[in-house]
């Protein structure tokens, strides 16, 4: 540092305070800004979120192609990665996701795993909605490829309904990964002479260091409906929300968006006044705003919850989430009437 130039002097001017922070993180920034990583552009926001807390930035992370029903597109992360690499940047990690939020898509990971094996990238699946799928053997399948995975996430707080919060990070390395990015070795806290195996403190491993301990909830939950329990709830959600998806079709007035591959079912409730309009000019721009005026009528009733959302050249549409195990089919048809009842005049 002795032969770098002295650092600006700010007062009060904000052009000096801009021009101090690039002296003072311009090395930074020029190493990081070059890096990057890839993501559905149907991934969780939280990718470009951790990606600003890292420090990366959100321009780091190239958006990847996803098809109609949400999935990655094996192709276009090729293209992308080949893309940054002529740019100059150095791609390190693809994020693929297991059950996105809304359409509740399953990204073909043995293809993602392929191309992030020829390019040598480090393969993160985003499994928090639907890593729980794996404990049906039914439905596992929509995660073939998840094994070749560099890492994890998984929350049993969402479909399995382990109670808030409850999110696992799970990893193929064995190395001790985290101690080694995390540890901070404050020998006050974490000492290494106790008469237990130190390795199983994970107070110097995470980026927190006090915590609930979270683990505790799943265990009690799975030594308490044991692993076919855990997976009759994982079907009967599936089960469920099939036959929401059929009962939707028997009805006039409601629109499936596509067929459910997982227990998101996405669809629009028409009401009376657009029903056989649909070719009519201004028919997308009305039907969008038909679920939010349902939405705040069922609230301020106090008969129900459901989520909306507008989602790529899509309008606003219903997401009805079938995962809480004491829902019923009778629910699901006091769904349906509850819905028919509020938007009958509409």
């Amino acid at each position: 540092m002795a032969d770098s130039k002295p650092l600006l002097s700010l007062d009060g001017d904000p052009a000096a305070a801009e021009a101090l922070l690039q002296d003072v993180f311009g090395i930074v920034v020029d190493e990081v800004i070059r890096k990057g990583t890839s993501a559905s552009e149907k991934c969780h926001y939280s990718i470009k979120k951790g990606a600003a807390f890292l420090g990366l930035g959100t321009d780091s992370v190239r958006i990847v192609q996803a098809d109609e029903r949400g999935k990655m597109i094996p192709e276009d992360l090729e293209q992308q990665i080949r893309l940054a690499e002529a740019e100059g940047a150095v791609p390190f990690l693809v994020s693929a996701t297991s059950g996105t939020t809304v359409l509740g898509a399953f990204d073909p990971l043995e293809a993602i795993a392929d191309v992030c094996q020829r390019h040598g990238l480090w393969l993160h699946v985003d499994a928090a909605w639907g890593g729980s799928v794996l404990l049906s053997q039914t439905h596992r399948h929509l995660l073939d490829g998840i094994q070749r995975a560099d890492s994890v996430a998984w929350n049993p707080h969402k479909l399995l309904s382990v109670g808030l919060q409850c999110s696992a990070l799970l990893l193929r390395d064995t190395s001790n990964l985290l101690k080694r990015c995390h540890g901070s070795q404050a020998s006050y806290l974490f000492q290494q002479d106790k008469f237990y195996d130190v390795t199983l403190d994970t107070g110097d491993k995470v980026v927190q260091c006090g915590r609930r301990v979270d683990c505790l909830k799943l265990w009690l939950m799975w030594k308490a409906q044991g692993g076919q329990g855990l997976e009759r709830r994982v079907d009967q959600a599936f089960a469920l929300a099939r036959y929401l998806a059929e009962e939707l079709k028997k009805r006039e007035g409601f629109e499936l968006v596509m067929e459910p591959e997982f227990v998101n079912v996405c669809f629009w409730f028409v009401p009376p006044s657009l029903r056989g309009k649909k070719g009519s000019p201004d028919y997308n721009e009305r039907l969008a705003k038909v679920a939010p005026i349902l939405k705040e009528s069922m609230v301020k009733k106090g008969s129900m919850m459901i989520g909306y959302q507008p989602h790529g050249t899509r309008g606003n549409f219903f997401r009805m989430v079938v995962a809480n195990p004491a829902l019923t089919r009778v629910d699901m048809d006091f769904l349906l009437n509850e819905l028919e009842q509020l938007g009958q005049d509409l």
